[in-house]
């Protein structure tokens, strides 16, 4: 299922990487036991030189130099060491050969040094040519704002640093005004930096946000909990901030959220953003998922992943009749048979009964997750597939063909005979089927429909996305069929489109247009009908139809030559 952009948000956003020292500048010049006092003096230098030389305050002029590891290597590496009279000669150095400062100061703010060059100002080296940057920077600084942490504002919200002091220190003052810290404030705006430059509509909504977290932090005294550190109130915030990119309403969670306040305590934020992610997948709605964890928190210490089910089982935990299972067993046989629950979401969506199985989930039964258990060591082991699973063991290519069978069951199939024969027919990598899956997704195919076409039509999806796609707008576009045919006549995107497709169906509606063929044929009748049959039915036509047919196609292999 292709990831929406909210969900990619919580997925990437939320988690911070740490640099790759590895990629710093060789200091292989320098014997290894100087290398740190290579470093230290040169920074000492650099922060010298932005005071002294620079006229930039203290404070600010060490932050950079102290933040700027991979600048500073890089100028280290020019320069001849000598453990005695290395900062002089860096501060020499710094003098006829100026810096680039902007450079320096980006690094230092927390941003990745290979993203640096690019969002250099153009033609400007030095903060007294345009000091906005600096400025801002300070001003978060000089309230708390951890100095290599301002990156993070930046690259969500750069408009913020192209702001006054005055504007900066005048919106952090009156967000205390709801009785918050300092460092609470700061733990705010840097896991939600819009509220930094907030204006007009997005005023209300942040107020709306400060409503819900006043009434968190401290009507719930969620602020007990919280070590009174930068690190900390930024790593709760950033929790909270899941819940609102699930589409979560502000200024309608404070309540809620201050109920379950617990979760953002004992639960880690990767434990949010995975649980969530588990149940986005069920094909639900994001807000039901922010909503239903906050109000169900003990689904978050379940583990989702590792535990096998039986489907019938399951099924039947849940509380499907034996007349409802049969109805299952009948129209999905390829489904059934065992699959790990970290695949529950799409085996359920492949039966067409994930909005069901979310809705007992969201009316209080998700009790009946944390206590299901297969029955017996036995129940619902397939000998076949068995049988299946010890062939690929010992064919060539063992490892291409597990991940094979691990995309069927990702997308619902469970351990059965069906599910090996499917196998059989699949070519490509795991990662190609997954990709041209997905994009009979996207077209608008229907998961459920889309499981039973791979299952009757395994070669649906042995062909590049680009392909399938170019097919599925020739059936909806040019055809006028809809996307509901591919149920019926799935065998449609296995044909080749330029040397079968389109051929004979334009070739039919000219006799069409031309008043020769007065009966309907089906699509399924026009394609998959053989060569032979189909200059008969021709010849059934029109006499001189056989022979109209034969020119056109070569007509049309003179035209491709």
């Amino acid at each position: 299922m292709p990831i929406s952009n909210s969900l990619f948000t919580i997925l990437t956003h939320h988690f911070s990487t740490a640099r790759n020292l590895s990629k710093l500048p060789n200091l292989s010049k320098i014997p290894g036991k100087y290398r740190p006092q290579a470093i230290h003096e040169a920074q000492k230098a650099l922060t010298d030189y932005l005071h002294t030389t620079r006229t930039l305050p203290f404070t600010y002029a060490e932050h950079i130099a102290k933040n700027s590891l991979f600048s500073v290597s890089n100028l280290i590496v020019k320069l001849e060491f000598s453990p005695t009279d290395f900062y002089k000669s860096f501060q020499r150095f710094l003098r006829y050969h100026p810096i680039n400062e902007f450079e320096f100061f980006f690094e230092s703010i927390g941003l990745d040094y290979s993203e640096v060059n690019d969002i250099l100002p153009a033609n400007k080296f030095f903060f007294s040519e345009d000091g906005t940057v600096l400025n801002a920077a300070c001003a978060l600084s000089g309230f708390g704002f951890p100095w290599n942490m301002l990156g993070k504002l930046y690259k969500e919200e750069v408009s913020i640093f192209s702001r006054s002091s005055e504007e900066l220190k005048a919106r952090l003052c009156g967000f205390k005004e709801y009785g918050l810290s300092n460092i609470s404030v700061i733990g705010i705006c840097l896991a939600f930096p819009h509220v930094l430059c907030g204006e007009g509509e997005l005023d209300s909504e942040i107020d709306a946000l400060f409503d819900d977290l006043k009434r968190v932090f401290l009507d719930f005294d969620l602020v007990s909990s919280i070590e009174g550190n930068v690190d900390a109130w930024y790593e709760v915030c950033r929790k909270i901030r899941v819940f609102y990119d699930l589409g979560c309403a502000k200024g309608t969670m404070g309540e809620l959220m201050g109920r379950s306040k617990h979760a953002f305590v004992e639960y880690s934020e990767e434990v949010l953003a995975q649980k969530a992610e588990y149940f986005c997948r069920f094909g639900v709605g994001e807000e039901d998922v922010g909503l239903l964890l906050l109000q169900s928190p003990e689904i978050l210490s379940l583990d989702l992943e590792t535990p096998v089910v039986s489907v019938l089982g399951f099924l039947k935990h849940f509380g499907l009749d034996t007349e409802e299972l049969m109805l299952v067993s009948q129209k999905y046989p390829y489904v059934l048979g065992r699959n790990k629950m970290a695949n529950l979401p799409n085996v359920l969506r492949a039966l067409n009964l994930h909005e069901w199985f979310f809705d007992k989930i969201k009316s209080g039964s998700h009790q009946l997750l944390a206590n299901y258990v297969l029955s017996d060591l036995d129940e619902d082991l397939d000998r076949e597939f068995r049988d299946g699973l010890d062939k690929i063991q010992c064919s060539r290519t063992p490892i291409h063909n597990m991940n094979k069978l691990n995309f069927l069951h990702g997308i619902g199939f469970g351990e059965n005979a069906l599910t090996m024969k499917v196998l059989a027919h699949l070519h490509g990598t795991s990662s190609e089927l997954q990709e041209r899956f997905d994009c009979l997704l996207r077209l608008g195919v229907k998961f459920s429909n889309l499981c039973m076409m791979v299952r009757s039509t395994p070669k649906v999806i042995n062909q590049r996305p680009e392909t399938i796609e170019q097919k599925v707008n020739f059936l909806c576009h040019e055809m006028g069929s809809s996307l509901e045919y591919l149920d019926i006549f799935p065998a449609f995107l296995c044909f080749d489109l330029e040397n079968r497709i389109k051929p004979r169906y334009n070739f039919h509606v000219r006799l069409t247009e031309k008043g020769l063929c007065t009966k309907p044929y089906s699509i399924a009748s026009i394609i998959a009908t053989s060569e032979k049959n189909f200059v008969a039915r021709l010849s059934g036509i029109h006499p001189d139809a056989p022979k109209k047919w034969s020119e056109y196609i070569s007509r049309k292999k003179s035209q491709g030559s």
